[in-house]
């Protein structure tokens, strides 16, 4: 697989939020081409069955599988759940595919054994139950307490996210007696690194958070070291792709991913 190694890391997410973890893989790869996918015309997720991510997804991996992606990342914690399993079997040799959840739980098994560990995240984040399934299967001690903070990704989209509304929100979560006695708090969505800074305040630096883009992003950096496939050439231009396109969404990259971007229409089914 060496001589793909020039080829480009496919990244996609229900919509745009993965921009966190594209940002991250940027920052530790900068040599690294990306091409972003961006379900827009689909989103969220997190509402949909669990047979329709994974037609999604499929679909996805397939454009990416064209463009010549020598990994897929599943930047994206609902279709993790739901089709990593499936996107994996589909893409078969022809790339390498990861996901958002397993470097966390890695990351737990190593630094947070026998200790409380709290979740934060959507809906079916954490309805599917996917964290504390794999939590538990580690047999490390550790207690995982998760709450799904459905008001966050709306008020991180709507630009709430630095006012007082915002730390209403997040401390009427965070207050939770669940989490009372946590070493270390999860970051389960791609919108919530957005949020770290209000977060860490909130714990005065007495709570360890995990924000899984960084996580992910070695994840992928320590993978393509492992098959030979970091690329040491010239740079080239990332790419940004999106099922549907509005103003707004190309208004709102620019706050996940730090700076703007071009994004680029591609229906998935015309």
């Amino acid at each position: 697989m060496a001589s793909k190694a020039s080829a480009p890391i496919g990244i996609f997410d229900s919509g745009i939020g993965g921009l966190t973890v594209a940002k991250a893989v940027r920052q530790l790869l900068p040599k690294e081409q990306i091409i972003y996918f961006g379900d827009t015309a689909h989103l969220p997720y997190g509402d949909k069955s669990t047979a329709a991510i994974q037609a999604y997804s499929v679909k996805i991996a397939d454009v990416l599988l064209k463009s010549g992606c020598k990994l897929i990342l599943i930047a994206c914690n609902s279709a993790s759940a739901a089709a990593f399993d499936l996107v994996k079997e589909y893409v078969a040799s022809k790339a390498l595919v990861c996901n958002v959840i397993d470097p966390v739980v890695d990351y737990l098994r190593e630094f947070h054994p026998d200790q409380k560990v709290g979740l934060i995240g959507t809906k079916q984040t954490i309805h599917s139950g996917v964290y504390l399934q794999k939590v538990n299967a580690l047999d490390v001690g550790i207690t995982l307490e998760s709450l799904a903070t459905p008001l966050l990704v709306p008020m991180i989209e709507e630009g709430f996210h630095k006012n007082e509304v915002s730390h209403a929100i997040i401390d009427s979560y965070l207050s939770q007696s669940i989490f009372e006695g946590i070493s270390a708090l999860v970051l389960g969505c791609t919108h919530y690194p957005l949020i770290k800074n209000q977060i860490s305040a909130y714990y005065q630096g007495e709570v360890k958070i995990i924000d899984s883009s960084e996580i992910v992003a070695k994840s992928v950096k320590a993978l393509l070291e492992y098959h030979n496939l970091s690329d040491k050439g010239v740079k080239r231009d990332d790419q940004f792709m999106v099922s549907d396109f509005t103003p707004s969404f190309q208004h709102t990259t620019k706050l996940f991913f730090g700076e703007a971007i071009t994004l680029e229409k591609y229906p998935l089914w015309e």
